[in-house]
């Protein structure tokens, strides 16, 4: 019988007997129960490892001190070094009741692998090789065509993380389960990429995280996959928590392969500490083929095991996988080709832009320098620097004898943000210029200085647009540039995103989508009328609540106080905000303070005017509670399960983000499907427009001047097809901006380019 030893962090009340039938022994990482927080010194464990067969940590304490490991979410239930079986501890379930299934499947497994009913298994070279010969590539692929499944998994191994960036050192393909090879590219030749071609004709060509590799085989073999899968996105339908979707996990929790990378980790820990080069620097053209080709083909081993498991899962359900085939598959084809678009960058721009900056932030520290108060915290300090919230909070409120506003820090210190310098620039110059300095400095450093070097050879930078890095449904944005978050309030970056000669920037954007798609959902004629009737929208909702006495176009002219209020309750009704955070909201948009019972008694004016749509917000509430999850009307499925949590902080706001993620779906799921659309015309009908970016409710491209008028017509028509979501009469509204810089000419205003 194995020997078992179980260890938690500190001695606890938890009874592990009714969790395991197997006898264990147990122990604590550290004996003093009263610790909350666990260091070094206080680890007094003594336990001799070698003496049991298996050793249970539970907890992420235990788990890091002995594996040195530091997600033990990434290995719940699993083996970690032959012999350690890492477990989620059972206390969190109380607050957190998502993690009780993968709590109680994790025990499950320990249990197998104590009893020794499951093993951890690992592939013999007969299964898993490495191919660096041409001929054996070609009995490879034969081999592949002549299988007897429609699918293989494929993954490529890359210099770098993108396509233009460096060049591919060799594919990995698996096409019968454990079964897979890695294949050096310096054996692909002419008849290998024509035996290539006819795989990926004939077969579904499965990979993980399919953008990617497309982008690189499509770029450095003109390959064309008519038919792909993407483990990575079915995954995303089963749980759409970022982070979760990555290969390693994913093998971790659903093969019994364990942390096959472990051996390639501690080759290039070992390489990197001979040589000195840096994480950032490494890349994988530095390891030996011998050493890479057993890393690369599990991954399409994994990749085949999971597509065979997820496969079968998703079909079970339509709503997912309409979701999966119709959203993530086209929009992976789609974004593929809008990052392979780029983003029109002018260099030009961009290098007047960063000097300019830099003249700008000099002015402004030159400026802020020339206060008596600031030279004398200089003269005592030795220097300052506007970014250390420690000195700025001394310089503000020591010697400029400026009263803290109030709001504090997570440590209870007197706040130094953006809102609280905001406040105290009325009362005194200096916070505005640290303001000033603040936002140039990010602006210059997070956007002009980096998007520079990253340009390709043709002007435009490439960056990715992610369907699985949000739990809404949205499109997230990261590498190179993320275009979510430009700057608003400054048009500098965006003003460098500028069309070349003979075409135009043309913007598109949703115009009150989330609402519009509220209206429906809930059926609200009044709201729907709303829309109907035309005008601007909170002007219109602000004459109706408030019953003002003037005309819609005359609202944001002589009642703009109601108008702001009337916006703030909208968004706030929206995504589940009360009284007391709408009184926030409206006080800070409107300067003017805003009470809460002001607020409650908005928001009963607002359910008054529109009843249908306080009805639907009632029952979606009520049947997240109820069941712990909602689907979007495109059939996303948004998983709530802390709406169970003891804590009612915790499970009141698991009920706003179901609400929330609804119409916000629901919205971005409308611009999606409206890109896809386009760009099928786009390639069908041979037009120029190169769309390179959605950027929140917005679709952005550069098109040709004559394309223009069709290009705005034939996107209006694909945003506002009726897709079972529409008022009839009255479809989804979408402005459109066409200039020559996506800053609408206010970059050249800014810098008075005239002259």
């Amino acid at each position: 019988m194995a020997k078992v030893a179980l260890i938690e962090t500190t001695p606890s009340s938890t009874n592990f007997d009714r969790y395991f039938d197997f006898e264990f022994e147990r122990f604590a990482l550290c004996s003093d129960s009263s610790k909350r927080k666990i260091l070094k010194k206080d680890v007094d464990i003594e336990i001799d490892v070698d003496a049991y067969d298996w050793l249970i940590l539970v907890g992420s304490e235990p788990f890091k001190n002995f594996t040195r490991k530091t997600s033990i979410t990434e290995y719940n239930g699993k083996i970690v070094d032959d012999k350690f079986l890492a477990l989620i501890n059972p206390a969190m379930i109380k607050f957190r009741p998502e993690a009780k299934k993968s709590f109680e499947e994790a025990v499950e497994s320990i249990t197998g692998y104590v009893s020794g009913e499951l093993q951890q298994i690992a592939l013999g070279e007969d299964k898993c090789y490495g191919i660096q010969n041409t001929a054996d590539l070609y009995v490879f692929l034969d081999n592949a065509l002549n299988s007897d499944y429609d699918f293989i998994a494929l993954d490529s191994e890359t210099s770098a993380l993108y396509c233009r960036d460096g060049y591919m050192l060799g594919f990995s393909m698996s096409y019968e389960p454990e079964h897979g090879a890695y294949v050096d590219c310096d054996c692909i030749d002419e008849k290998a990429e024509k035996l290539m071609q006819q795989l990926f004709d004939k077969k579904r060509v499965v990979f993980h995280n399919a953008k990617f590799d497309l982008q690189w085989f499509e770029f450095h073999f003109n390959f064309k996959f008519p038919h792909f899968e993407d483990t990575m996105l079915m995954h995303y339908m089963f749980d759409e928590n970022p982070g979760t979707h990555g290969l390693k996990t994913l093998a971790i929790k659903h093969t019994d392969y364990g942390d096959y990378e472990a051996e390639l980790d501690n080759w290039i820990t070992d390489y990197r500490k001979r040589t000195g080069i840096l994480k950032a620097s490494f890349s994988y053209d530095l390891v030996p083929f011998d050493v890479m080709k057993n890393y690369a083909a599990m991954d399409a081993v994994v990749t085949f095991l999971l597509f065979q498991k997820f496969e079968k899962a998703i079909l079970k359900n339509e709503k997912l996988y309409w979701v999966y085939k119709n959203l993530l598959i086209e929009g992976c084809r789609f974004l593929k080709q809008v990052e392979g678009n780029g983003v029109p960058f002018d260099a030009v721009r961009l290098e007047f832009g960063q000097k300019r900056m830099q003249e700008d932030i000099d002015a402004a520290v030159e400026k802020l320098n020339s206060y008596p108060e600031v030279r004398q915290f200089i003269k005592a300090t030795g220097g300052f620097n506007p970014n250390s919230t420690v000195q700025l909070r001394s310089l503000l409120f020591d010697y400029v004898g400026l009263a803290p506003t109030g709001k504090k820090t997570g440590t209870g210190a007197d706040s130094t943000d953006a809102e609280s310098l905001q406040k105290l620039a009325s009362e005194h110059e200096i916070p505005e210029l640290i303001l000033e300095v603040r936002q140039k400095v990010k602006i210059k450093t997070t956007y002009l200085d980096k998007i520079i070097p990253a340009l390709d050879m043709d002007g435009r930078l490439r960056t990715n647009f992610n369907l699985h890095g949000t739990t809404s449904g949205r499109l997230s944005s990261s590498g190179k540039l993320n275009m979510q978050q430009l700057p608003r309030d400054n048009p500098t970056v965006k003003g460098c995103i500028k069309a070349k000669a003979g075409n135009k920037i043309v913007a598109m954007d949703l115009t009150t989508a989330e609402v519009y798609c509220a209206a429906v959902l809930a059926d609200d004629k009044n709201l729907m009328k709303v829309f109907s009737d035309g005008g601007n929208f909170h002007s219109t909702i602000a004459k109706q609540v408030f019953r003002l006495p003037c005309e819609v176009e005359d609202v944001a002219e002589h009642y703009s106080a109601e108008r702001q209020q009337a916006k703030a309750v909208t968004f706030g009704i929206m995504y589940g905000a009360g009284p007391a955070k709408i009184s926030e909201q409206v006080t800070k948009d409107s300067g003017k303070y805003f009470s809460p019972a002001e607020a409650k008694q908005t928001i009963d004016d607002y359910f008054a005017a529109f009843p249908k749509l306080k009805g639907w917000l009632t029952r979606t509430q009520q049947f997240i509670q109820a069941n712990g999850f909602i689907y979007s009307h495109f059939g996303r499925k948004r998983r709530l399960p802390n709406v169970f949590s003891k804590d009612k902080g915790i499970a009141s706001h698991e009920v706003r983000s179901g609400v929330n993620a609804l119409v916000q779906s629901v919205a971005s799921d409308v611009n999606l499907l409206g890109g896809i659309d386009m760009q099928k015309y786009i390639e069908q009908t041979g037009m120029k427009a190169k769309i390179f970016a959605l950027v929140h409710d917005s679709v952005l491209a550069e098109v040709p001047e004559d394309e223009v008028d069709l290009y705005v017509e034939k996107l209006r028509e694909c945003i506002q097809k009726d897709r079972g979501l529409s008022i009839p009469g009255t479809p989804i509204g979408c402005d459109f901006d066409i200039a020559d810089d996506y800053s609408l000419g206010k970059f050249e205003k800014l810098y008075d380019l005239s002259k």
